[in-house]
């Protein structure tokens, strides 16, 4: 009977692995600076079209500003490293997964893949959501607040740390389905749990639609339904995986040989 065994079942000395850990590491940088180096002549445009769901809604002849004369060179440098490490990610992901691989067992090998896959794309299309819908609306919102006789005008920096802190949140907030498999993958939770708390997960995503946007109903729905449906679909897909378990073979049950 075959045994499902790490693909490098022999121990490694710890200078071994540190030393493939600091190459992979090297690896991940060199490609974030690689990509930021090709990014770097269009670091302004690059602000230009991330700042386009905020300019779209000020009122006639009013700019953003910079408080401080270094923000305008520091800003479109710091966005352009964020998109740098944000499109640096498979790589990243490649190498972390190149590092853990070899200690994983076949049918764990089979469940992360597509999890690492998933959650990717997931992030992506998290902080797409917000660039295109959500931000629109907060902006729209917000100067259409304005009194009579102000003109809001925004420092690009300010605005650069908000954005960035809403694009990162939601793509947090789309990992939701890779966060319900994993934690029936485990054990932490079970399926019929997680439907028997269903009322109280629709209640917490409008909670957090209700933190995360502005004030009105359209924009909490705009999230809270989405973070509703990912979890539908986590809860989905963990039951697929709940039913698989008892099919796999005895072999990938056992633990790796040991060493005499």
């Amino acid at each position: 009977m075959s045994v499902d065994t790490p693909e490098n079942d022999q121990q490694m000395p710890l200078v071994s692995h540190l030393t493939e850990l600091r190459t992979r590491l090297l690896r991940c940088v060199a490609a974030t600076a690689l990509i930021f180096a090709g990014l770097f002549y269009f670091a302004r445009d690059i602000y230009t079209i991330a700042s386009e769901p905020l300019r779209r809604f000020l009122p006639e002849g009013a700019t953003m500003i910079a408080i401080d004369p270094a923000s305008a060179f520091l800003a479109p440098l710091k966005l352009t490293m964020v998109i740098a490490l944000f499109a640096s990610m498979p790589v990243i992901l490649y190498q972390a997964w190149g590092f853990i691989a070899p200690g994983l067992y076949k049918h764990e090998k089979r469940i992360a893949v597509p999890l690492l896959t998933s959650s990717v794309l997931l992030f992506y299309a998290g902080m797409a959501f917000a660039y295109f819908l959500v931000l629109p609306l907060i902006y729209h919102f917000l100067l259409g607040s304005a009194p009579v006789g102000v003109t809001p005008m925004t420092d690009i920096n300010t605005y650069l740390d908000s954005v960035l802190t809403l694009l990162f949140a939601f793509g947090v907030a789309f990992e939701i389905p890779v966060a319900v498999v994993l934690l029936v993958i485990i054990g932490v939770v079970d399926v019929a749990y997680l439907k028997k708390i269903r009322p109280y997960v629709i209640i917490g995503c409008f909670v957090v639609g209700m933190i995360l946007t502005p004030p009105d109903p359209l924009s909490q729905t705009l999230l809270a339904v989405p973070m509703w449906m990912l979890f539908e679909v986590g809860v989905f897909f963990g039951g697929m995986v709940r039913k698989r378990k008892p099919e796999e073979s005895a072999d990938d049950a056992q633990p790796p040989a040991t060493q005499p």
